[in-house]
């Protein structure tokens, strides 16, 4: 069992360390451009990657815990809109603990798996890509300095900021961009369809 588990084990390792050569070989032109640019490029294509698994995968049993759900909330607020406010209280404490919580908490650890699987199992993996790819010694081989940013610190040494930082700055970067890109879209949208 000892011998089979250690096949499988290399194995992985084997797929891993393909994949990471796959990677070099889509991403080391960008290099370069220098480091910064090359890991934003990594970063940008996260973030794409994360938004179509997330469009694309949804379990059918999500579905179904999606529909269930609004199905249960919509009766619980129907509930709620009765006259006799004790009543309605009763009501959706009844629907609550006859339906509603189960369903919501099923629906909520179903769509937590799905996340890890679609957004942040793909951030991890580009993550531990820019770790291996744009350490210390990598840097200093490619491009001769040990830092994707040097800043200068309050005290006599400067600040310098390595590749898994830029990486995870230019994440949160792209999805504040994404996220105001979104937001005037459907500023300017509804404006549209108020003045049409």
């Amino acid at each position: 069992m000892e011998e089979l588990l250690d096949s499988l084990w290399f194995k992985i390792l084997d797929l891993i360390h393909y994949f990471f050569c796959f990677l070099d070989y889509i991403f080391a032109p960008l290099n370069f451009l220098g480091p910064a640019f090359a890991i934003l490029t990594i970063a940008f294509t996260t973030v794409l990657i994360t938004k179509i698994l997330t469009k694309v995968f949804k379990t059918k049993r999500y579905e179904a815990l999606t529909k269930d759900f609004k199905y249960w909330y919509n009766i619980r607020q129907e509930a709620m809109k009765c006259e006799d406010h004790e009543k309605a209280k009763l009501l959706a404490k009844n629907i609550d603990q006859a339906k509603l919580n189960k369903v919501y908490y099923d629906f909520f650890f179903e769509g937590f798996m799905l996340g890890l699987a679609t957004k942040y199992l793909p951030i991890l993996i580009f993550v531990a890509y820019v770790n291996e790819a744009y350490r210390t010694e990598n840097l200093i081989k490619v491009f001769g300095r040990e830092y994707i940013f040097k800043f200068a610190g309050s005290g006599p040494k400067p600040v310098l900021v390595g590749g898994v930082f830029w990486f995870v700055v230019s994440i949160l970067l792209i999805y504040l961009c994404w996220f105001l890109i979104k937001r005037t879209y459907k500023k300017v949208m509804a404006k549209r369809s108020q003045t049409g």
